[in-house]
């Protein structure tokens, strides 16, 4: 039996940067290719050369247990993934070649009837109509009829929608209807930015077409097209200043309670007016933290035993304490370097706060 020509299945996956459960790894000649624009993991390559290069081995684990898949591992990273053998690529049966091409053309089909909505977006505007294609190959389309829920409030966020057709409405617990979001509207990105638990409800008010990416795919896309970045940045902004609790500008002397405002938005806010001052915390069961910041920009950062970013991380996912803005710097405050790019560091912040709740849901 020959295994240079194969394909591997993606079976189980805990907190893997990279792959979802049902992406395929195909091998041919001994290349590597993964589900079209995912990047390949040297760490899942090196598991994937070594169950290939013990042929007999393998041959012999699928040999005795043929009604079985031989799996393998890896997890040479944060996160782990199981694959399984799937079969050899010359064994592909006809029937199973033209299904796969029948469900790729139907998609493309999709994708052509809504892409001028798409290109319409603003979101989506930065991107070439290349790239905008391969995003929306990302993509997968649920329909769903009148009346049915598609996002619970209180529930953690898993994916990003966009509305093709039809409509949703969001709504609050007294069932009062806040909006309708027609094509080209998007929802679920709040959830998946910030970390918090989805807020409020939404359901399909018509019958209705979405594209949807789940979490993982969303921060890949982000992190392949940084320009949307900016887009979602924007839109975490105009959240925080629509706050009922911050509306006019910061000023001096100005406290909080984290239940009603969290740290990303009271950080968003500090940094899009340009403030420079301190944010000093009293956090429940966690001490005493602060935050620098120098014409909207994170100078430095502490709480309890860490410093500058690795506080600036923890301070993000606090949820209950109270927080103090005061205006100013010493005249040395103001020479100590930025942390980095503001932006950067919230999304790093936040990936960091998804990772460790998928840990924690294992």
């Amino acid at each position: 039996m020959e295994f240079r020509n194969a394909v591997f299945v993606v079976t189980e996956e805990h907190s893997c940067p990279l792959y979802n459960v049902g992406e395929e790894f195909s091998v041919q000649n001994s290349s590597l290719s993964v589900d079209r624009d995912k990047p390949v993991c040297l760490l899942m390559v090196r598991e994937l050369l070594k169950a290939l290069s013990d042929t007999k081995a393998l041959e012999q684990r699928i040999s005795l247990q043929p009604q079985q898949k031989a799996k393998f591992e890896c997890g040479g990273c944060t996160g782990l993934i199981r694959f399984e053998y799937k079969k050899e690529r010359a064994y592909s049966t006809l029937q199973m070649n033209l299904l796969k091409a029948a469900e790729q053309r139907a998609k493309q089909q999709i994708i052509a009837q809504f892409f001028g909505i798409l290109r319409d977006m603003e979101l989506f505007e930065p991107l070439s109509d290349f790239d905008l294609q391969d995003l929306a190959l990302m993509m997968k389309m649920k329909g769903y009829p009148p009346n049915k829920i598609i996002i619970e409030e209180g529930e953690r966020g898993t994916n990003f929608y966009v509305v093709l057709s039809g409509k949703v409405a969001v709504v609050r617990k007294d069932s009062e209807i806040i909006a309708e979001i027609g094509p080209g509207g998007i929802f679920g990105e709040m959830s998946l930015l910030s970390g918090e638990l989805t807020y409020p409800s939404v359901y399909s008010r018509t019958a209705c077409q979405l594209a949807t990416l789940n979490s993982k795919d969303f921060k890949h896309v982000l992190s392949k097209y940084p320009i949307l970045q900016i887009f979602f940045y924007r839109v975490l902004v105009n959240r925080a200043q629509e706050n009922t609790l911050r509306q006019g500008k910061i000023s001096s002397g100005m406290s909080g309670d984290l239940t009603e405002i969290n740290p990303v938005d009271l950080f968003q806010m500090i940094n899009s007016g340009g403030k420079t001052g301190r944010v000093s915390f009293e956090l429940e069961g966690s001490g005493t933290a602060e935050a620098l910041f120098n014409e909207g920009e994170v100078v430095s950062c502490s709480h309890g035993a860490l410093t500058d970013k690795n506080a600036f991380f923890a301070i993000l996912v606090q949820q209950r304490g109270r927080f103090t803005y005061t205006k100013g710097l010493t005249a040395e405050e103001k020479q100590l370097p930025v942390l980095g790019g503001f932006m950067g560091l919230v999304m790093e912040g936040l990936q960091r706060i998804d990772e460790e709740q998928e840990i924690g849901d294992e």
